[in-house]
């Protein structure tokens, strides 16, 4: 298994003011670094051949479009329909924040306000509701497991952020089994993620979430990042494009996972919990250290201060800003939960607050 850090260059972010202008769109999807009801639908064994021709667009693509105040920003990306009724795929990173969330399906060119059902933020999957939606069409999925270096695919998507009829590009699988190293331009965040297809088709901003097909039009993997570098083959340099993907089998457990209700360690059901600050490491010293205090909250209620360092939260010991998210992972909004800090001058304080509503993380 190689390794690569890659630019998460798959959704597109803007802020408020000028979400109009799409030349201002700024990736905001990983980029590599170097250079409803129903059930989802089984996985179909197929096997793509390396002399086949591209299958172009299908069925089941949804344009998603994200508002995320607490960062006044808006973001757009892509998503793959599991069931008529409105369950969709797509990555934890197009709606890592969002307040307002709505889906347009491509097929039937309606737009729906869309919920959170639940996500894996370690797995970039998530799986979002459409409101009131029937009847759509769904996506065909294959097994991951088949395919070959060399196969022909094609990714589809919401390049640009730009919304309509999604943007449609062709390559080859160039790689199994590839780790890298993601990062959101749009919160300036970064993670691991392992065993991805890789492929040379150029994708963009905006197609995170969408599919990547088999010649036959099926569901093989869930674009997530992207790079373009260059090489200098021949006498000119050319651009070296890197797309990678989600395997189709991972992404699928992780969905029935998620439509199970089934909480882990690293997969979170329904709402999200908020306790209203923004932390960094501490340093040396154990602890998240609070960096900013939201108006409103539940933390300015309880008067945890900008310059504290939260040591304890529920039942566990904060060692870091990293165990303090995953500890707010595992409870909903009003919770109640017991909250330690440090101050400044050394004083340990602490209190019991209930946790408000915020965005998915």
């Amino acid at each position: 298994m190689s390794e690569y850090p890659v630019r998460r260059g798959l959704r597109a972010a803007v802020p408020i003011l000028l979400a109009v202008l799409p030349a201002l769109l700024v990736p905001g999807c990983r980029v590599v670094e170097n250079g409803g009801t129903g059930d989802v639908p089984p996985v179909v064994e197929t096997t793509a051949t390396k002399q086949a021709k591209p299958s172009g667009r299908k069925p089941g693509v949804v344009n998603i479009e994200t508002e995320q105040e607490l960062s006044g920003t808006r973001a757009a990306g892509t998503g793959i329909v599991l069931t008529a009724a409105g369950l969709v795929l797509t990555n934890n990173h197009v709606i890592k924040g969002a307040t307002a969330i709505k889906g347009t399906d491509t097929d039937n060119r309606r737009t729906y306000p869309a919920e959170v059902v639940g996500y894996d933020h370690a797995g970039d999957i998530a799986v979002i509701r459409l409101t009131g939606a029937t009847g759509l069409k769904t996506a065909a999925f294959a097994s991951a497991s088949r395919v070959d270096v060399g196969d022909v695919v094609t990714a589809v998507g919401n390049a640009g952020g730009k919304g309509g009829s999604p943007a449609v590009v062709t390559g080859k699988i160039t790689a199994l089994e590839q780790a890298v190293t993601a990062r959101d331009d749009s919160s300036g965040t970064s993670e691991r993620l392992t065993g991805l297809i890789e492929t040379n088709a150029p994708i963009k901003p905006g197609d995170s979430g969408g599919p990547l097909l088999d010649t036959r039009g099926k569901v093989i993997g869930i674009n997530t990042a992207a790079s373009a570098g260059l090489t200098t083959k021949g006498a000119e340099p050319k651009k070296d494009h890197r797309g990678y993907a989600i395997p189709s089998d991972r992404a699928l457990e992780t969905a029935r996972r998620i439509q199970r209700g089934e909480a882990s360690s690293t997969v979170h059901i329904g709402r999200t919990a908020m306790l209203g600050v923004k932390v960094r490491s501490n340093g040396r010293s154990p602890g998240a250290l609070v960096a900013e205090v939201v108006p409103g909250t539940p933390a300015e209620a309880a008067g945890i201060p900008v310059g504290a360092a939260i040591v304890a939260f529920a039942d566990g010991v904060v060692d870091s800003p990293t165990a303090l998210t995953s500890m707010m992972l595992a409870h909903h909004p009003g919770d109640a939960v017991r909250i330690e800090w440090t101050t400044r001058q050394g004083a340990r304080l602490a209190t019991t607050l209930r946790l408000g509503e915020g965005p998915p993380q």
